[in-house]
């Protein structure tokens, strides 16, 4: 089995990582050691070869594929600004792998028609996981990003041993699916909270805290043959919107991710930036500025939790996510009370991002339903407006909200393997690439 981790609080820059065969590389939470081999140098002086730049011009041209949808080798010199020959090699190894395919020719201005290259979607497999107080969901993804399997349990506060039991009949059934080509599995990402033990929210049972000394890249590298990358909810949620959802088209954003807690990924120029202590967008355990909620967090009005809690206080029996929709008045009340309480808690954290980080936008995602995301988003951009900033970020609903933390876990092994990346030039610490010697089939 091998174990890949992001570095301290699991969060993680594209190709950033640290890779061991054994666990003595891990600490008992299932964090990464002190280490981190892949990570990029603070000043930059790790440099590269030509075997690094191969390497990342082989990621770039498959990743200009899969933005374009299809595009052939003249579209994709143009794009990268690589020679015909370096395209046409490049090309021809995407091919070889059977990550990439040709799809029909178009007819150009004049001579002979030229072929279309697509992403192949059985070209590559991954399973994302994510773990949180509330729930546990798995979704299977191919290399186009298509979720191929789905599958939820809402529990409160499930412990190790309901997560290992449930994954391990839910990884069972994928596997024993036409779905998969398991020759072709990329690896497992999982993605949880940071401090899941820790953290109290309410009816947190006696005894959760055993998440705090629990290996989890572990735990759920006994039911797979293949690597395991452990990250943040939040990150794993911003850095799937960065690869396939609005990151398409915004290199720099905001992400706010509302589940059972708060938290936040920034993605600058494509990348996740993960800050000096490896914590960033910890936007839940700000203080919340507003008079009501003094001298508590952001995370104890806008979550989950702090909505199921007002709406037990109604006396609303809510079970789950669905039951927030379901046309009851008494409800529905609670929740316009609580959507501007949420835009009021959020206001003054928006504010600073969008001073201080300027991103082109803030993406809300998580397990909201779509509609309150929605009404969450209306009134935020009012209050954006209003507040008459230099630039106001627009905040939106992130393309990928409805399980972005799994879906997001599952593009980890593509990062690893696939996906191209800043730090795939930084030869320090640096053991494999996208060449054939290096995918795992």
């Amino acid at each position: 089995m091998t174990v890949v981790r992001r570095g301290g609080g699991e969060r993680a820059c594209h190709g950033d990582r640290v890779k061991t065969n054994s666990p003595s590389g891990a600490t008992p939470t299932g964090r990464p050691g002190a280490v981190d081999h892949g990570a990029r140098l603070g000043v930059s002086l790790s440099g590269t070869n030509l075997e690094r730049a191969g390497d990342y011009n082989q990621r770039t041209v498959l990743q200009a594929i899969r933005v374009s949808g299809e595009a052939s080798r003249t579209d994709l010199a143009a794009i990268t600004g690589l020679t015909a020959p370096t395209i046409a090699n490049i090309t021809r190894r995407l091919l070889d792998a059977g990550l990439i395919a040709e799809a029909g020719r178009r007819q150009g201005a004049r001579g002979q028609p030229a072929a279309q290259l697509v992403i192949n979607p059985g070209g590559g497999f991954s399973i994302g996981v994510n773990i949180d107080r509330d729930h546990i969901t798995i979704v299977s993804l191919d290399l186009a990003g298509t979720v191929l399997t789905r599958a939820t349990r809402e529990v409160a506060f499930p412990m190790p041993d309901d997560v290992a039991a449930w994954l391990g009949g839910e990884i069972t059934a994928i596997r024993a699916s036409d779905l998969i080509d398991e020759r072709r599995m990329l690896g497992v990402g999982v993605a949880l909270p940071d401090d899941l033990g820790r953290v109290t929210l309410p009816h947190r049972p006696a005894g959760y805290e055993i998440w705090n000394d629990v290996d989890v890249a572990a735990l759920v590298g006994t039911m797979v043959p293949w690597p395991v990358h452990v990250d943040n909810d939040a990150a794993a949620a911003a850095i799937g919107e960065a690869q396939f959802g609005s990151g398409m088209v915004l290199p720099s954003f905001f992400y706010v991710l509302v589940s059972a807690g708060l938290g936040g990924g920034l993605v600058i120029d494509g990348s996740y930036f993960r800050g000096a202590g490896r914590r960033s967008g910890e936007i839940g355990f700000m203080p919340d500025m507003t008079r009501r909620a003094a001298g508590r967090t952001v995370q104890e009005t806008v979550s989950l939790s702090a909505l199921y809690a007002r709406l037990e206080k109604r006396g609303c029996a809510v079970t789950g996510v669905d039951a927030l929709t379901g046309g009851d008045p008494v409800v529905a009340a609670v929740i316009r009370s609580w959507t501007e309480d949420a835009a009021q808690s959020l206001i003054e954290p928006l504010i600073a991002v969008s001073c201080l980080v300027d991103p082109a936008a803030i993406l809300i995602g998580g397990r909201l339903p779509a509609a309150l995301v929605d009404a969450l988003v209306d009134r935020l951009n009012v209050m954006l407006a209003d507040a008459g900033l230099p630039s106001d970020a627009r905040v939106r609903r992130a393309a990928m909200s409805h399980d972005a933390p799994a879906v997001g876990a599952a593009i980890l092994p593509f990062l690893d393997h696939i996906l191209p990346s800043d730090a795939i030039l930084m030869q320090a610490g640096r053991t494999g690439g996208l060449s054939e010697r290096n995918l795992p089939f």
